[in-house]
């Protein structure tokens, strides 16, 4: 059953003017419609005068549109990317044709490149042209007038467009011009093209500059508009006819752009594409299927047939130093503004934030752009590009660095064969599910033969049953993997699962780099901790345990020496709830009042809040849960055995 929707009434103060402003716009043009001779139109339209005007005009015009293309859409690109001083004023030069009358325009034009301006003797002298009076002149006047309409509508469209996508063509090996002509204009084509019809739609209407610069020469420069002019002066009816016919021009071009005037990225139309429900691979049962498993030769193959070890000396923002052998795998966590994606950035040296001297196996690569770096990056998101299918995603970075077109296809559809997407070569991103898509990535990351590889939380975006999916199937492959493989995430079963180590960053510098399991036992960040589903709290050693908050105190089992920082570490497993104070053999024991119980899996997480220590979060069963009568408020006692407590120095 449907709803009718009650529209709001406009007040009459906004509505009544609204409607004035309307009917003064629409007025000329119903006076043109009401006095176009329209059994003349035809002997109007093409009459000598009128053809000839009309093939000049798209001569000028078209010509002034290509102009503008080849000196704007560099000039676009360099507003929207680049950072310069003096990039306002550039921006304010651009806009200027549009806000300055043309005749004003025509006239700086002739002191610019007429024959006693700057430049028109120069290139009178040395290369014979003569603008001014000449249909080049016409072309330069519309080319001056138009070129601000494709400049602004490009550089909207190029400011919307994320950064990652040409960061992440750079990363797979293609270099600044060619991550340009294949990703960045194919994805603001719709901001390109927009700009471009209004260009040619200014420049096919351009009058005032035309003739104070170019004159107003019949055949030589005496455009559709001049003529108009010319023809209100002897034959209005023919005027009539003629400004209907570039009425009609300028109304198709803007409905032909429905407003459309900074373009839309192709990203951004198909963020907004329904989701793609997850396929099985043909190969097996499951989103793996057998296509998922390792290569024939019971591994993956190794990057570009070797073996990298990894040496980065980070500076600026992040400190630290990484080693790694080839094939290690290592989780970066830390909390939000550790530094971790910044890391990441500098090895890839995109970021001004932190600069990384950098060693892959034999080969320094500090001052190589990124482009030969052979530092492959997988964003968050992915970065796949949208307007290139599966197979010709996978296959650009080999495309890029010199592969043949069949070779590199071939090679990318072995490696989407490999992950389990081989059935979905002919794809577009947008066709795609989160986990297909993360896999994609990963396949066009690997086939780039990186020598390292980096992972920018890959599996954040996916729920729960896809991410265990494609974690197997990162595992299966990074085993077989022969460079260093970094991976960014806050989930600890990634990190456990997937890293032969664990660094924890903390304000750009390494607070912690250990194997999973002493990263698990003997976490040295509350955060870490806390991460990995663990009590943390900060305090200072004592002659027994620890104090902790304001008052409290935790006695253990084996102590640190007495004024060190430490941090305790209970589980919260360890922790036993009461309705009343218990009795027996815990020495740590505190009254408290739940203040919170959410389910994990199929037990409950009470979390306790105290005056004498900080909150204990303690893991219990549905069953006992009830059998206390928990609830939100309730006052417990809390209890936990020296002998369960850790203690980490600090």
């Amino acid at each position: 059953m449907s709803r009718l929707r009650t529209r709001p009434r406009p007040p009459l103060a906004l509505a009544l003017p609204a409607l004035l402003a309307v009917a003064f716009l629409l007025l000329p043009l119903i006076g043109i419609l009401s006095r176009t001779q329209w059994g003349e139109l035809g002997t109007h339209l093409t009459s000598p005068g009128v053809v000839e005007a009309l093939r000049l005009s798209l001569v000028v015009s078209l010509w002034a549109l290509g102009l503008s293309l080849l000196l704007g859409v560099p000039l676009a690109w360099l507003l929207a990317r680049v950072p310069f001083k003096g990039k306002a004023l550039v921006r304010s030069l651009v806009l200027l044709p549009m806000v300055l009358p043309p005749t004003v325009g025509g006239v700086a034009l002739l002191l610019g490149f007429g024959r006693r301006g700057l430049l028109g003797p120069w290139l009178e002298g040395t290369f014979g042209i003569t603008l001014p009076f000449h249909t080049s002149g016409a072309v330069v006047a519309a080319t001056f007038v138009a070129m601000p309409f494709l400049v602004i509508s490009l550089e909207g469209a190029l400011g919307g467009l994320k950064q990652s996508y040409e960061e992440t063509a750079a990363s797979l090996g293609a270099a600044p011009v060619r991550v340009f002509f294949t990703v960045t204009l194919p994805m603001v084509a719709p901001g390109l093209v927009a700009g471009a019809a209004l260009t040619w739609a200014r420049a096919l209407g351009e009058f005032g500059a035309t003739i104070t610069f170019a004159g107003n020469l019949p055949g030589t420069t005496q455009t559709l508009p001049l003529q108009v002019y010319l023809l209100l002066q002897d034959k209005p009816e023919a005027a009539t006819s003629v400004s209907l016919l570039l009425l009609a021009i300028a109304m198709g071009v803007l409905i032909a752009l429905r407003g459309r005037w900074t373009g839309t990225p192709v990203a951004a139309k198909e963020a907004g594409a329904a989701a793609v429900a997850e396929e099985p691979s043909p190969s097996g049962p499951g989103p793996e299927g057998a296509a998922a498993g390792p290569a024939p030769d019971g591994k993956a193959a190794r990057a570009d047939g070797g073996d990298w070890a990894l040496h980065a000396e980070v500076t600026g923002f992040n400190e630290l130093t990484l080693d790694a052998d080839p094939g290690t795998t290592i989780a970066v966590v830390g909390e939000n503004g550790a530094g971790k994606t910044t890391l990441l950035r500098a090895l890839l040296g995109l970021t001004p934030r932190a600069h990384a001297l950098l060693r892959l196996g034999d080969t320094d690569v500090t001052a190589l752009p990124p482009h030969r770096r052979q530092v492959a990056w997988v964003p968050q998101d992915g970065a796949l590009f949208p307007h290139l299918t599966a197979l010709a995603n996978t296959a650009y970075g080999l495309r890029a660095r010199g592969a043949g077109r069949a070779e590199a296809r071939r090679e990318a559809q072995a490696w989407l064969d490999r992950l389990g997407v081989g059935h979905l070569a002919r794809r577009k991103p947008a066709q795609l599910s989160g986990g297909q898509a993360q896999r994609v990535a990963l396949a066009r990351a690997l086939a780039a033969r990186p020598r390292l590889l980096l992972l920018d939380e890959p599996l954040a975006a996916l729920d729960q049953t896809t991410r265990a999916h494609v974690r197997h199937t990162l595992r299966t492959h990074l085993a077989g993997f022969g460079g260093v493989c970094l991976i960014v995430t806050h989930d600890p079963v990634e990190a456990v699962s997937l890293a032969d180590r664990v660094l924890v960053l903390s304000d750009g510098r390494t607070l912690q780099d250990a194997a999973p399991a002493e990263v698990t036992r003997r976490p040295r960040s509350p955060w870490v901790a806390r991460m990995l589903g663990r009590n943390a709290w900060p305090g200072t050693a004592s002659a027994d345990g620890m104090a902790v908050g304001p008052g409290g105190r935790l006695v253990v089992a084996e102590a640190l020496p007495e004024g060190a920082a430490a941090l305790a570490i209970i589980a919260p497993e360890a922790v036993a709830v009461h309705r009343e104070r218990p009795g027996g053999s815990p020495r740590n024991v505190w009254p408290g009042t739940v203040r919170e119980i959410t389910a994990v899996g199929s037990r409950l997480r009470v979390l306790v809040g105290s005056a004498e220590v900080p909150d204990l979060v303690a893991e219990i069963t549905p069953e006992a849960a009830a059998e206390l009568g928990l609830a939100d408020g309730a006052a417990v006692w809390t209890s936990v055995k020296a002998t369960e407590v850790t203690l980490v120095r600090l």
